[in-house]
């Protein structure tokens, strides 16, 4: 029979909540593409708006 035995403790529980990481900024190139698309895109949506009155049938 062993003259001494070891308690297991367990670890203290954390109240506060974790930490969450801030999220990365975007790189230089990535929010250029993005400005170059969106004003393609807003050209596209003129150049349809433009076709659809045109479209119009003139009496």
């Amino acid at each position: 029979m062993p003259a001494f035995t070891f308690e297991k403790i367990s670890p203290p529980v954390r109240r506060a909540p974790v930490a969450t990481t801030p999220k990365k900024p975007r790189g230089l190139i990535s929010q250029m593409i993005d400005r170059f698309a969106e004003r393609r895109a807003r050209r596209a949506l003129q150049g349809q708006r433009a076709m659809r009155r045109d479209e119009k049938p003139m009496e």
